[in-house]
């Protein structure tokens, strides 16, 4: 008993190729892989330039940010200052561990970024750090 395989000119081919799905959703996912760390923060924050090493990026860290007006935003919502620590306490579970990042705006007067770590120090913090932009030549 032979079987034909042989398929004649009139039948459609009923088989689809995947090939080009698959490149276009490869494609698609590079491009979310890339997108997606940027848009984790929503304040706009002109960053300074630094030389400096990134730091590992084990857990996922709580962002202060300092907008070129001096207001103060918990990862994008406003905060006012002296609502900054039962905040950041709230988010972190009382844990005095947690990681913080300060992005403050290159414009910004240095005493005010100074101001909000030296309050974050003050109530327990040990993990803090400045964000920069990497330097650029």
């Amino acid at each position: 008993m032979a079987f034909n395989f042989k398929r004649s000119k009139n039948q459609p081919m009923s088989e689809i190729n995947v090939t080009p799905f698959v490149d276009v959703m490869l494609v698609l996912l590079i491009i979310f892989m890339v997108t997606a760390p940027l848009l984790t923060v929503g304040v706009q924050v002109d960053l300074p330039e630094s030389a400096a090493d990134s730091l590992p990026d084990d857990q996922e860290p709580l962002t202060l940010s300092i907008n070129s007006k001096g207001e103060v935003f918990i990862q994008e919502h406003k905060v006012s200052y002296n609502k900054i620590i039962p905040k950041l306490l709230a988010i972190a579970k009382n844990r005095t561990d947690t990681r913080i990042y300060v992005r403050g705006d290159k414009n910004i007067n240095y005493g005010r970024v100074l101001e909000v770590m030296g309050t974050l120090s003050g109530a327990g913090f040990s993990k803090v750090a400045l964000i920069s932009e990497p330097y650029k030549n």
